[in-house]
């Protein structure tokens, strides 16, 4: 990356009264309800932490819950390691929308988010790493295809406060990608290199390691904050792919950003304890837990997902 940033610490908290997640993924700022979801993958668990109340509740299931997008009525729009499901929290009842375009003993759903027109955007993880076999899809009315491939670990979906650039990320590249995005037929087309990243050397330690790119946000300004995996920080680039700001984190391992709050400057950021060594857990109690933080520049509100 080039650019210049400054390594800054801002006043970091975690949800009161949350227990952490193995692997916290896809924080939802619910506008109607004040509220914040997101998913604990291989914890099998969907979440909701209400702001004002600080009230937490919890869903279990069977398989992974990879991501989630909110959907009108109160329902939530899950991916998960069995296919795409309309899910209704007031029931726990779920109703399934797609089945699994994959192997599932060998790949799993993985980022997802809904785009302004309320597709559905979610990508896969092949978990053998070994060939590139992860894919993108798209679910619109009632038809899930696959629209771009060849990636290993799909991560870093955004749109731009104009909705005509679509970002996604192959977290194992370390590597982010900008497309050309129509929002009036879900065409994706010049798919180019935003960001690089320095892979990590063989033996190099985790300290001196800038992490790979994981999941992202976008804000008002267009400014693409992405989520550094074991590199204990998250960054924030100018639409140019230009570093602009780098906030340390009291966490090894960040997994995703929203924005939330009623005005939107409140940085929630979901992590990761799973597979973490002792020595480093012991060291970052916080790790599994939502972080938040304030920022000057609003985010972009959720977009609901109408399949």
């Amino acid at each position: 990356m080039t650019g210049e940033g400054s390594g800054d610490a801002p006043d970091i908290q975690i949800l009161p009264g949350v227990p952490p997640s193995l692997l916290g993924e896809s924080p939802v700022w619910h506008p109607d309800e004040a509220a914040l979801w997101w998913c604990d993958i291989p914890g099998h668990a969907l979440h909701r932490w209400h702001a004002a109340s600080g009230r937490h509740q919890r869903w279990g299931f069977e398989t992974d819950v990879v991501c989630c997008a909110p959907m009108q009525g109160g329902q939530m729009l899950l991916a998960m390691r069995d296919g795409l499901w309309r899910f209704d929290p007031s029931t726990g009842q779920r109703h399934n929308l797609a089945q699994p375009p994959y192997d599932r003993t060998r790949e799993r759903f993985n980022d997802g988010k809904a785009d302004p027109q309320g597709r559905l955007w979610v990508g896969t993880i092949y978990e053998p790493r070994d060939p590139p076999d992860a894919a993108l899809y798209c679910y619109s009315r009632g038809r899930l295809e696959r629209v771009a491939g060849d990636i290993t670990v799909s991560n870093g979906l955004g749109f731009s406060p104009d909705g005509r650039t679509m970002y996604w990320s192959d977290t194992k590249a370390h590597e982010v990608y900008a497309f050309d995005f129509d929002g009036q037929d879900g065409s994706l087309t010049r798919r180019r290199v935003f960001a690089r990243f320095e892979p990590r050397a063989p033996g190099q330690p985790l300290p001196g390691y800038g992490g790979r790119p994981d999941g992202a946000a976008v804000d008002a300004e267009g400014c693409y904050w992405v989520a550094m995996f074991e590199g204990q920080r998250l960054l924030r680039l100018s639409p140019d792919g230009s570093l602009l700001r780098e906030v340390q984190l009291p966490v090894r391992c960040p997994t995703m950003p929203c924005f939330g709050g009623a005005d939107l400057r409140t940085l929630y950021v979901t992590t990761s304890r799973e597979n973490r060594p002792a020595e480093e857990l012991a060291a970052q109690p916080w790790a599994g837990h939502v972080l938040s933080l304030h920022v000057d520049v609003p985010g972009l509100p959720v977009h609901f997902a109408q399949p």
